[in-house]
């Protein structure tokens, strides 16, 4: 593991669990590294007749609780190191959810806005070919992440069909409805993240109408989040996207936002009333100021490292809610630990996801699917439950909510790998 990797400081999350747990040296040793990482080239013919090659990768960290889950996510800044970190994050938080997965993650380097529609489907099925023997419903299942979406998922299942010769929807989840996708799926991470603020803001006797919100990432998590808090009473003061955000003492309109953004691109405010649209003269700021802003919560649900501890100091929320994976550094985490600010970690606050991804998976293999009511209310439960257990852990060992999630997870990890025998078995005959 190189030191000063993103990987490197992901694991230095579970060193710091490791003090609180009791799992087997087995365990601890074959959580250190990734069971298996593949990277693959990509030739696509572009539009312009070029041959251009793309490098893409899949990581298996581990698959002790079942198959490897976890999304592909398209962007230029995607590597090994950075995929490796994300599967191990997968790892973690399928166990902290209890979900019969391990965890996995995969990507592609390159920038999707620069590619027609034709030559991302080209890239999407040439992907799928070169790790399609790397897959499947009971190895490896596929999801969207960053860039990527219900269409991109829909092109890789039905490749990996035709590769296999056979209906396999089960390798996929996140696709459209229409091919066997779950009903909830799109909004799933926000739909947690949601469950889990509602849950645990009572502990610190807020209510929502008193309750100052920022959201930096106005992506599909971000923004839906946004738009659910909007709708239970909170003060949506402040989102962001990648070209800068907004910013209303009063709260914004963010369906208005949502709907002003999906037709330019971009986030300003914009309010509707009936036909009439105007745009509203709030302030403009950059995506650091909005992590500055003296608000009660906190949503990074951009990308990772975004609070570092270059700017930790700038951080004045009372609650961070992690939606993105990984956007606070180790360092940066132990900063806010000492300020008192409680984070509650990406592992638990973005399982919506994997957790509706899940029961897409079970929807598929079963052939029996749910009502979108039937998905919430069992994402519902499954997020509060989790995030309860892990609340105890925390205060009964009197540490940081994150730790308590890494040991929630080690524990259920531990006992899967153990479960296939450790040294103390074998050496003491019991």
């Amino acid at each position: 593991m190189t030191p000063g990797s993103l990987l490197a400081d992901a694991s230095q999350r579970l060193e710091q669990a490791l003090k609180y747990t009791s799992i087997s040296d087995d365990a601890v040793e074959t959580l250190k590294f990734p069971q298996t990482s593949l990277t693959v080239s990509i030739p696509v013919r572009m539009d312009d007749g070029s041959l251009k090659i793309f490098q893409g990768y899949r990581v298996r960290y581990d698959d002790t609780r079942g198959p490897g889950k976890g999304g592909v996510r398209y962007h230029p800044d995607v590597s090994l190191d950075e995929v490796q970190s994300l599967a191990f994050w997968m790892t973690f938080k399928c166990a902290a959810l209890r979900l019969p997965f391990g965890g996995a993650k995969g990507g592609i380097t390159v920038n999707p806005k620069e590619l027609s529609r034709m030559e991302l489907e080209r890239l999407s099925r040439g992907y799928i070919n070169a790790i399609a023997d790397f897959i499947g419903p009971d190895v490896d299942i596929l999801a969207p992440d960053v860039y990527t979406n219900a269409m991109i998922m829909g092109w890789m299942m039905d490749q990996y069909n035709i590769i296999k010769r056979q209906i396999c929807p089960a390798v996929v989840t996140g696709k459209p409805v229409s091919m066997g996708g779950s009903l909830g799926r799109e909004a799933a991470t926000a739909m947690g993240a949601f469950f889990v603020i509602e849950s645990t803001l009572p502990k610190f006797d807020r209510h929502p109408s008193t309750t100052t919100v920022a959201v930096q990432g106005f992506g599909n998590a971000g923004a839906i989040l946004a738009e659910l808090l909007f709708h239970a009473g909170y003060k949506v003061v402040a989102v962001s996207d990648s070209q800068g955000g907004v910013y209303a003492k009063n709260g914004l309109d963010i369906p208005s936002l949502r709907q002003f953004k999906d037709a330019s691109r971009g986030v300003k405010a914009f309010y509707c009333d009936d036909t009439v649209c105007h745009t509203a003269a709030e302030e403009v700021l950059t995506n650091a100021e909005l992590l500055a802003l003296d608000v009660d919560i906190l949503v990074p649900a951009a990308l990772e490292n975004q609070i570092t501890e270059a700017n930790v100091d700038t951080i004045r929320a009372r609650l961070v809610y992690e939606v993105a994976n990984g956007p606070i550094t180790s360092a940066a985490d132990r900063i806010l630990n000492e300020k008192g600010i409680y984070v509650f970690p990406d592992i638990l606050v973005n399982a919506g996801g994997v957790t509706v991804s899940y029961f897409e998976w079970v929807q598929n293999r079963s052939g029996l699917y749910w009502t979108l009511d039937e998905i919430n209310q069992r994402l519902k439960q499954r997020i509060v439950e989790e995030s309860e257990a892990i609340w105890l852990i925390a205060r009964d060992l009197s540490i940081d909510l994150r730790t308590a999630a890494y040991v929630h997870a080690l524990t259920r990890l531990g006992e899967a790998i153990s479960a296939k025998g450790t040294r103390d078995y074998y050496l003491n005959g019991h």
